[in-house]
């Protein structure tokens, strides 16, 4: 399947617009059949696993075949998949689960890349029962240094909890030598897949890390919907931290025992149609070929790349890293939130700021960035546009 323009078709954004989009890795749009198949289930509407009647069964049924989409997408087993609200949600849960028993004396490793949601859960879990946090550091590339990360695992890490791929810069987490680093200590490890999961192939069982968290909306998928990747043996001996519903077993008016794995993990009524929807999502990408994704954004990103030294004071962060197609870049005396109001006039999209990783920002040293990020649908000619406006940026200032 040919993508870039010959794409745009299949999203309805660019039916009646010349809108460049580059904030992918924020949020992807939706692709027509996705939200299509969103409304088939709002159209005929009813809750899961709890109605003794055809149109619950069915809705059941749509539900359940989704977890099994996502397991396979992840080469995972179902009952592997809990599906929450997103990525923030997931790591929030996995905090609160896994902290339980830390104390003063352990440690829990990230690193200086995170998103704010895998800092500050762990951050707030660390003021209750006074573990210390620990980051591996940056080498000159800004990718993560492994010596570092070998210095700080020790015998009292208890979660080593990383991005796999940057969302401020794109760099790749070298994952399967922290995750081998991490288990020779006995640490659970956790990956924050949500820029991963849309470019790279996902095989947990390859990776073998403990979890692997992610959200829909950035997998050409709705908001809403997230899915946490945990082992089997870990998950059945978690403590649910949410309640009501579906979670429950047995309950009584002084007690109550959980449902099984993962159903005992997933309180109240779930975003039925955005699971459903994500799950829509995944089958396209599967038929697009997840490999053809990562080589045509690989592409672009490089196309991109060659252009935007093109421009002077200029400088891109992470140039020599191995990364995805985030790109995160400073124009010397321009502010990115003008780079952003001003492309916008133009009708491209970009984000400027912080990227939601505030501390990263004050450790390079810089207040923000300029982030562009590719998509299926994009190609050169997107490229050249923002090439075209960033010119008369700079002509501007």
């Amino acid at each position: 399947m040919k993508l870039g323009k010959a794409i745009k078709k299949d999203f309805k954004i660019f039916d009646s617009s010349n809108l460049v989009y580059l904030d992918n890795g924020a949020t992807a749009q939706i692709p027509n059949i996705v939200v299509e198949e969103m409304n088939n289930y709002y159209s005929v509407k009813s809750n899961i696993h709890r109605g003794a009647y055809k149109l619950s069964e069915n809705a059941s049924k749509k539900y359940e075949d989704a977890r099994k989409v996502i397991a396979d997408f992840l080469s995972a087993e179902s009952q592997e998949i809990l599906l929450t609200s997103g990525t923030t949600m997931g790591i929030n849960m996995l905090s609160q689960m896994l902290c339980k028993d830390l104390k003063a004396g352990d440690n829990i490793v990230l690193t200086r890349l995170e998103h704010h949601a895998n800092l500050i859960p762990w951050q707030q879990k660390s003021k209750e029962k006074g573990f210390e946090i620990r980051f591996i550091e940056l080498n000159k590339n800004l990718e993560l240094d492994l010596e570092s990360a070998k210095k700080l695992i020790n015998e009292k890490t208890k979660i080593v909890s990383f991005a796999h791929v940057s969302n401020a810069l794109g760099v790749i987490a070298p994952a399967k030598k922290l995750i081998e680093i991490a288990k020779k200590v006995g640490a659970i490890t956790i990956l924050d897949g949500a820029q991963s999961i849309v470019s790279i192939e996902i095989n947990v069982k390859d990776l073998d890390c403990d979890f692997f968290v992610f959200s829909g909306h950035k997998l050409y998928g709705p908001t809403g919907v997230g899915v946490i990747f945990g082992k089997i043996k870990l998950l059945e001996k978690l403590e649910p931290v949410n309640f009501g519903g579906d979670m429950i077993s047995k309950v009584s008016y002084t007690d109550a025992t959980w449902n099984e794995v993962p159903f005992k993990f997933e309180a109240g009524t779930p975003p039925i149609a955005q699971i459903i929807g994500l799950a829509k999502s995944i089958k396209y990408l599967q038929n697009v070929g997840m490999r053809s994704v990562f080589e045509h954004e690989q592409n672009v990103c490089s196309y991109a790349v060659k252009r935007l030294k093109e421009i002077d004071g200029l400088s891109i962060l992470a140039e020599g890293a191995e990364r995805i197609s985030i790109i995160s870049f400073v124009i010397e005396g321009v502010h990115p939130h003008d780079i952003a109001s001003i492309l916008d006039s133009q009708n491209i999209a970009v984000r400027a700021g912080h990227h939601c990783t505030m501390p990263l920002m004050k450790h390079l040293g810089i207040n923000g960035t300029t982030r562009i990020s590719f998509g299926i649908y994009n190609d050169e000619e997107d490229v050249d546009r923002l090439i075209e406006g960033l010119k008369k940026i700079k002509e501007l200032f």
